[in-house]
């Protein structure tokens, strides 16, 4: 079993079909055939199904298909790895994060990291904490920063405790104030209209959850948007939302704390179990750290 191989039979399950997945891995169909065949000689089992027009994986290449990408992802790391040299001059990290952590924490550290670094590339996968988390998992990512009310237990994953973040409400300055008193609490809320995340966001079950809570269903002035989306709509007046008091402009916005216990989120590192990073991952890795001893 080789690496071309696994590399081949992944680009074959992904496309299913031959054709497409040769043309992907840029080799002649014949030989991507002749290498899938080769591969499942060696295994001792059937990989695929031919059928006209397109493959099905059977059992076996269904079990197969989650650790080839495991390997491949796991020789692409040795590679980054051995290619650095001795001090973090060049190489590339993989970031996962949520939105919400792009918009506030992510460019600080960032820009802190690039500074440091300027040879080190840094590509960011923007998305939901388990969505993170299985990509993690397969290799596709070095370090993910989540959430831990949309996270899941993994065993193949190893997560640090950053700090806890206070979520606050947010709303025009150029609008009525949303409570005549420095804090307002949830129930409140229930006259209030609100500017919601689309579905999928931790921020948008953790207000609808704490409403409910409170025998309430919040209204929704809008919904669907992103952060950047929220933040805009907000500042024009729309309706008021909660958001993690790191993503806010105390310029652009009228800040309002929440009325004790409060909301809170907290934020979680999160890398592969007995996996090394690249040495340019593992500078990251520590300064994200570092957050967690300072909060």
């Amino acid at each position: 079993m080789q690496l071309q191989q696994l590399a081949y039979f992944v680009a074959l399950a992904e496309a299913r079909h031959f054709t497409r997945a040769a043309d992907q891995m840029d080799v002649a169909q014949p030989t991507l055939s002749q290498q899938i065949r080769a591969l499942e000689r060696g295994l001792r089992t059937a990989l695929v199904v031919r059928r006209p027009g397109n493959v099905e994986l059977t059992a076996a290449g269904e079990e197969l298909l989650p650790i080839a990408r495991r390997i491949l992802a796991e020789a692409d790391n040795a590679r980054r790895t051995l290619a650095e040299l001795a001090d973090v001059k060049r190489g590339q990290v993989r970031l996962g994060a949520t939105p919400s952590l792009c918009t506030g924490l992510i460019p600080q550290i960032v820009a802190e990291y690039h500074r440091d670094h300027p040879g080190v590339g840094i590509v960011i996968t923007e998305g939901g904490s388990r969505d993170l988390q299985q990509r993690l998992a397969a290799g596709e990512l070095d370090l993910a920063l989540i959430v831990d009310s949309r996270a899941q237990e993994d065993p193949h994953l190893t997560t640090t405790r950053l700090f806890v973040e206070e979520l606050v409400v947010i709303s025009s300055p150029h609008d009525e104030p949303p409570t005549r008193r420095a804090r307002i609490g949830v129930p409140q809320l229930r006259s209030k209209q609100l500017v919601m995340f689309r579905e999928g966001y931790d921020l948008r079950e953790t207000t609808i959850a704490a409403c409910r809570e409170h025998g309430f269903e919040p209204a929704f002035a809008v919904e669907g948007g992103e952060m950047d989306a929220v933040l805009s709509l907000v500042a024009a007046g729309v309706g008021i939302a909660i958001v993690p008091s790191t993503v806010v402009d105390a310029d652009r916005f009228r800040v309002t704390r929440l009325t004790s216990p409060g909301l809170t989120r907290t934020v979680q590192l999160t890398r592969r179990d007995g996996i090394d990073l690249s040495r340019a991952a593992f500078e990251l890795d520590r300064r994200f750290r570092a957050l967690g001893t300072t909060a």
